[in-house]
């Protein structure tokens, strides 16, 4: 496999954690609540499914265990959020910070623990295409359900019911309440749902790419997540091509220590934030325009009820 094939199914592979918080905190800004907890959901998502995994010997089982611990952490953002009317930006980091200290506690004894982890599994006939085969079809089966869900979301937000309620959330609040709605519930759903995707990508990272757990994991990526929503103007099909320029980034220094090309390895290591500061500069300021109205709030410290 040369180069630019390998960095390529790195970034699909390395790229989906990113896509499926991504994705969550999509669904959460839309509803106008900003979660920058999602780094917390995904640690804990990653030990939840890295633990259950290792005890039932079923890394499905631990998925779903993965997606309802980063469900609960972001609950408890909701609840101080949108309950007691904290500053949801203060908020999140104070999330973010307990999930950390909780999978720092309870992840210890999974360190260095082998479990019966996702496989790679190459689509027949698909996975024999020229380079496509490669970087798209020859994955676990987290990275083939992403390719699903990423469309899923925008039908979601953008043509069903349920989506123009949520995006009624994070625009007009007022409106949704003279048809009947609460605002307040809509947006407690799509933060705990936020959290649930969240929790998924950090699934995928210990039981399908990483096969390991070990103490803060995902080094950053919750934090690209939420800064991949800018760059993709709140729109999931957007975040696909970001997560996976992410992922590419990420995946170009072992492939490069592969090939014994000799890099500054710390120059590798920053290059995924780099890339992630690049794109807010480039693009951050026209992206801005096309957030939900209702994220206006966090900055003018406005409680979101």
């Amino acid at each position: 496999m040369n180069l630019i094939t390998e960095v390529a199914a790195g970034g699909v592979r390395g790229g989906t954690s990113i896509l499926y918080a991504a994705l969550g905190e999509t669904l959460a800004e839309r509803a106008g609540v900003i979660y920058l907890g999602t780094e917390g959901s995904m640690l804990t998502g990653a030990l939840a499914a890295y633990a259950v995994t290792a005890s039932t010997g079923s890394p499905w089982v631990g998925v779903v265990a993965g997606a309802v611990a980063g469900g609960l952490l972001a609950l408890v953002h909701a609840v101080v959020v949108l309950w007691r009317g904290a500053n949801q930006l203060a908020t999140g980091f104070v999330v973010l910070f307990l999930g950390l200290g909780l999978t720092s506690l309870f992840g210890a004894a999974y360190v260095g623990r082998e479990i019966d982890a996702f496989r790679p599994w190459a689509v027949p006939g698909l996975s024999s295409i020229p380079f496509v085969g490669d970087v798209l079809f020859d994955h676990d089966p987290l990275t083939y359900l992403s390719y699903l869900v990423a469309p899923a979301m925008w039908w979601l937000l953008y043509r069903s019911r349920v989506g123009l309620t949520v995006r009624g959330a994070g625009e007009k609040p007022e409106v949704l309440r003279a048809y009947g709605h609460s605002p307040v519930l809509v947006r407690y759903l799509a933060v705990v749902g936020g959290g649930l995707l969240a929790g998924v990508g950090g699934a995928q990272l210990s039981t399908a790419y990483a096969n390991a757990w070990f103490e803060n994991m995902t080094a950053g990526r919750g934090f690209i997540a939420v800064a991949l929503v800018i760059f993709a103007a709140w729109h999931p099909l957007r975040a696909v091509s970001g997560a996976y320029l992410f992922g590419a980034a990420l995946a170009l220094s072992p492939a490069l220590q592969a090939r014994g090309i000799g890099l500054n390895q710390f120059v590798l290591d920053a290059l995924p934030y780099v890339v992630t500061l690049l794109a807010l500069v480039v693009l951050g300021r026209r992206r801005a325009n096309a957030a939900p109205d209702g994220l206006s709030q966090v900055f003018d410290m406005t409680p979101a009820r």
